[in-house]
């Protein structure tokens, strides 16, 4: 049989280590189904959503620590990989696309599902180009995963499915694919003396860190213990940062803690390393910041910025940790230190939960996961607020990992995060921690644990409402409308797929449901029902917030709703 440019591509995936592909078949990805199936060595992972194929990917990249493949179909196959992908790229995971496409001779036309793929991915990735010739393969297979790799990103082939029919051209497929280069980069020694001019005072220095952090645990140590300096850690630094840390203060930011917002605000001095938090009012107005990215165009672009660096975190604290030579107090470490202690007490005491006493508060819930997930697990979130109460009360250690759409910011991400780690380290628990408005945007996948059968743990917070949005309506003043969810029994849902469901309305009950959870060998629901109520504030409220529930709570009792006031109150005051 002669050699297809689909064979080209399966070839170059092959040589590139891949082992699996994340999508839905359609007829314009036939040759690449047919070259799949003869090759009887990549393995199609078949999603029910193309947007969960591309988060599926990204997670597998995050977990493997290579690149992932995920294709569409073409038209509206392809379309729907877009937000997924733009996950992907804003979590700087190293991902290529097969965008399937209508027939060549039919472009320009108006034919079927006619898209312009090459400017829809545009945005979302660092490689888009259209193949029509054979000619050009493997060469546009081989430079689209070097840029995926080389820029940790996405990218895109476009390819007409009568293309990956065609002949191949007698061009030999390279045995390695791409290069992983890993030079060590760090500033000259000129910009390290003049960053450790700036350390070398006794000033109050707070560091904030954040995922460029990973694999500097050790180094962040030392420069915490040389500094004297407090850490606070951005959300995508935690799986890197918060375990073994006794500088660490918390997170800020919108689902942060009070000790990290003023360990932040009352410093001197601001070294910001591997992270580009994106919330400029959380950043101090009057102290110096300095910043060390390995990305130069971060620099300065979060908040203004006194010197900048541009380097590998571990490499530029080993080159600059001999240039520090002052000796500092460790007030502002002890105050910083002590005051997260105090607001972690707070929120452990929280996390309570009374037999008989519904609905579940999902502090409780969370706590109770991560004391009974394995040392190694993986946790994937949902943004909003199993976000919140992830990064508050999952305990990381030097094994743990944690994946959510942190960047991108988009529901319904942890079930496909979850397919993609799991398939990519079978062995390991996987936890989806799911909102009931996530899940039921992409609850079709709870097929795909079940076709592949895979082990993930899914626990949806069944609270009734996009609850996250409430509270932002509530803090500007808004009474919630278009936030009430009916929601089925998840579990009987569950069930209904062939998938173990677990319904559990009590507090006496969680403990026994996640370990029954985690006990059994495949994928399983537990739908938790938790308060609606809870608050999961901010560590800063501004005066405008202030003003703006103030507002709610009036609106509330004037349009007959005063109940909701008394649950509030009963929920947060009244433990």
């Amino acid at each position: 049989m002669k050699k297809t440019v689909a064979d080209v591509v399966i070839k170059a995936l092959l040589n590139a280590g891949v082992k699996r592909i994340y999508g839905i078949v359609g007829d314009s990805l036939n040759a690449i189904l047919d070259s799949i199936r003869r090759s009887g060595e990549i393995e199609w992972i078949h999603v029910r959503h193309e947007e969960v194929a591309a988060f599926a990917a990204g997670a597998d990249a995050a977990v493997a620590g290579s690149i992932a493949v995920c294709a569409g179909s073409s038209g509206p196959g392809n379309m729907h990989l877009i937000n997924g992908l733009y996950d992907c790229h804003r979590n700087l995971v190293p991902v290529l696309a097969i965008a399937a496409h209508i027939p060549s001779d039919e472009i320009g036309s108006e034919y079927f599902q006619s898209t312009h793929p090459e400017y829809l991915f545009q945005e979302c990735s660092h490689y888009c180009e259209v193949v029509t010739t054979a000619k050009q393969m493997p060469r546009s297979i081989t430079m689209a995963m070097q840029t995926a790799v080389a820029r940790s990103g996405v990218s895109v082939i476009v390819l007409p499915g009568d293309v990956a029919a065609l002949e191949a051209a007698n061009l030999p497929v390279p045995e390695h694919v791409f290069q992983t280069p890993k030079p060590v980069v760090h500033p000259s020694v000129p910009e390290l003396q003049k960053l450790a001019e700036y350390l070398n005072s006794d000033r109050k220095i707070t560091l904030l860190c954040g995922a460029g952090c990973a694999g500097a645990h050790e180094q962040l140590m030392q420069l915490c213990d040389r500094l004297k300096s407090p850490m606070v850690i951005a959300l995508r630094g935690k799986e890197h940062l918060e375990y073994d840390n006794p500088y660490s203060v918390g997170l800020t930011g919108l689902i942060g803690y009070s000790s990290g917002y003023h360990a932040m605000m009352d410093c001197d001095i601001l070294l910001m390393l591997g992270t580009d938090f994106p919330y400029r009012q959380f950043y101090p107005e009057e102290a110096i910041v300095l910043q060390v990215d390995i990305q130069a165009s971060h620099l300065g672009r979060r908040t203004k910025l006194d010197y900048g660096v541009c380097g590998d975190v571990k490499a530029t604290i080993e080159a600059l940790l001999p240039y520090l030579t002052q000796e500092h107090s460790d007030k502002h470490l002890r105050k910083s230190v002590e005051h997260f202690e105090k607001v972690r007490k707070d929120l452990d005491e929280l996390a309570v939960g009374k037999p008989g006493k519904k609905p579940i508060h999902p502090q409780y819930l969370t706590q109770a996961i991560s004391d009974a997930a394995a040392e190694n697990a993986i946790f994937t979130c949902d943004v909003g607020t199993p976000t919140v109460w992830a990064a508050r009360y999952l305990k990381m250690s030097q094994n743990r990992r944690l994946l959510g759409s942190f960047n991108h910011g988009t529901m319904a991400n942890a079930l496909p995060q979850g397919i993609g780690a799991q398939v990519a380290d079978p062995g390991r628990q996987v936890i989806s921690l799911s909102g009931d408005g996530g899940l039921a945007m992409l609850m079709g996948d709870l097929l795909t644990l079940k076709q592949h059968n895979l082990p993930v743990k899914v626990v949806v917070y069944n609270n009734g409402a996009l609850s996250f949005v409430e509270l932002e309506m509530k803090a500007a003043g808004f009474l919630e409308s278009g936030t009430e969810l009916v929601n089925p029994n998840f579990a009987t849902v569950a069930e209904a797929m062939g998938i173990k469901g677990i319904r559990v309305e009590d507090p006496a009950d969680v403990e026994g449901a996640i370990q029954q959870a985690l006990q059994h060998d495949g994928p399983v629901l537990i739908d938790a029902v938790v308060n609606r109520q809870e608050l999961s504030l901010p560590p800063k409220i501004s005066i405008k917030q202030a003003e703006g529930f103030t507002l709610w709570m009036m609106k509330a009792v004037l349009n007959g709703r005063g109940d909701e006031l008394i649950e509030l109150a009963k929920t947060n005051l009244l433990r």
